[in-house]
């Protein structure tokens, strides 16, 4: 089964697993729009990487980090977070994939990582997975390393379950 992860937001990452080995992982797909190049998701290119990255009667599910308003934002880019999740969902209820929601809190409890930095995700995901290092070098990689995660976190909670 591939487990797809998602961090959403738009400086956010999918990460694509099967049997707990990271297959691919990239950065959420965006492009500008308007006058001020304002970024915004590319629903369009979701969708192709994620069809091009299953096969048609493969059992896939996807992950995704149920995210909430936070205090101190503003109500422009909080506006912006929530289209990006809502299209998010569109997408996978399009294309018939199975979409399922974890709470930041529950998938870096089962990591340790609560109350730590947040680039300590990155530093976990680089132990379960040094051939990465490359890949999640650099500090806002950190998307990158939680999307991996949450899709682990699946694959050791949920499908664990079944056994």
């Amino acid at each position: 089964m591939k487990i797809i992860g998602i961090d959403p937001g738009l400086s956010g990452a999918i990460a694509i697993l099967e049997n707990n080995k990271v297959l691919k992982i990239f950065e959420m797909p965006v492009m500008a729009e308007g006058k001020k190049n304002k970024r915004q998701l590319n629903s369009a290119q979701l969708v192709k990487l994620l069809k091009n990255n299953i096969s048609e009667n493969e059992e896939v599910s996807v992950i995704v980090e149920q995210v909430n308003a936070m205090p101190g934002q503003g109500v422009t880019s909080m506006f912006n977070f929530g289209q990006t999740f809502g299209a998010i969902k569109g997408v996978c209820a399009a294309l018939g994939l199975p979409i399922f929601f974890v709470r930041p809190s529950k998938w870096k409890k089962h990591f340790e990582l609560i109350n730590s930095s947040k680039d300590s995700s990155r530093t976990k995901a680089i132990e379960m997975y040094p051939s990465l290092s490359e890949d999640l070098a650099k500090k806002k990689d950190v998307n990158k390393s939680d999307a991996i995660l949450i899709a682990r976190f699946y694959s050791e909670t949920r499908l664990n379950k079944g056994n």
